[in-house]
């Protein structure tokens, strides 16, 4: 394969740049042209395509967002806008892409590969709910940005006998609000996964703490739960605690990333050149048990991923 195209797909995440990077560079230190697609597969479609060098990602890997853009594709959906994207790759030669995103972007690499174009996913998005990868690019940043958060609002909280009940992002997945409610301590914590019961789990469970002294708290809700609004008014009907919803939004998806991200994007993106160099494609890239790994793009689509009870279990019995 002599040249190839990366673009990234859905939402952005903290570390996508550094897997472009890795891309870009590792196809130049094989001997392989690159082009960058902007605006994922839209721009494809439109043809916003450039030229991509070594010297294209330099002082990008500290970078949060995408330098390359993202944007949604409803033609894509739709055969006609396939074959659009399948005529631009041949006008252009492009004969493989690394898609950088999440499960709808990875079928939109399925959709391409069955047609002919040999595309290799690489998982960023910061829900972590990519299910054949236990790790997915921009979730430990978006961990820490969370994290960071919640401990100033805290301060207020803690300042006037509060309850703080705080919405994180997630869609339908609870990886980010457990974690994240672990590391602040936070009292209760809803996830989309497991059962709950606001009586049982929110007002009993802060009842039970006001007897031991408690006289502040936070609440994480997984966004795939919403209702935060309500559930503080709630709160302070039923306790007569202060309490304010706080939706934390999408200032959770930007900042430069971690380490981790860099390094496991910088990681990702090397893999996904190397299998299309070799004419592979079909594949996706993960992470399983700390090892970066590739699999058939159409057994990762089946594939399901759970929270971890163990630790949802842990959070309960240790918040209190």
């Amino acid at each position: 394969m002599k040249k190839i195209a990366v673009l990234t797909s859905g939402g952005d995440a903290p570390g996508m740049n550094a897997a472009v990077r890795a891309v870009v560079r590792t196809a130049c230190e094989n001997g392989m042209e690159v082009v960058g697609i902007n605006r994922g597969f839209s721009g494809l479609i439109n043809n916003e395509i450039i030229p991509m060098n070594i010297r294209s990602v330099s002082d990008i890997i500290h970078r949060g967002g995408t330098v390359l853009y993202s944007a949604r594709c409803l033609e894509f959906k739709e055969e006609a806008g396939i074959q659009k994207a399948i005529q631009s790759c041949k006008n252009n030669g492009i004969e493989g892409i690394v898609v950088i995103g999440g499960d709808g972007s990875f079928r939109g690499a399925r959709d391409l590969s069955l047609r002919g174009i040999p595309c290799v996913g690489v998982p960023g998005t910061i829900d972590n709910d990519i299910a054949c990868s236990d790790y997915t690019i921009g979730y430990d940043t978006c961990l820490n940005t969370i994290m960071d958060m919640v401990d100033r609002v805290r301060d207020t909280t803690e300042s006037h006998d509060r309850c703080s009940v705080i919405e994180v992002m997630g869609r339908k997945a609870g990886f980010l609000a457990l974690n994240a409610g672990i590391a602040v301590g936070a009292t209760t914590i809803l996830v989309p996964e497991f059962d709950y019961d606001i009586e049982r789990d929110v007002i009993e469970r802060m009842r039970r703490t006001q007897k031991t002294g408690k006289r502040h708290f936070i609440i994480m809700v997984a966004e795939g739960i919403g209702g935060v609004e309500e559930l503080a008014r709630k709160i302070e009907n039923d306790l007569k605690v202060e309490s304010r919803a706080v939706i934390l939004g999408h200032v959770q998806r930007g900042g430069a990333p971690t380490c981790k991200d860099r390094v496991v994007a910088s990681q990702m993106g090397n893999r996904a050149v190397k299998l299309l160099q070799q004419g592979i494609g079909n594949r996706v890239v993960a992470m399983k048990q700390e090892k970066i790994i590739d699999l058939d793009i159409f057994e990762a689509l089946c594939m399901t991923k759970s929270l971890d009870r163990e630790i949802f279990d842990i959070a309960y019995e240790i918040s209190i």
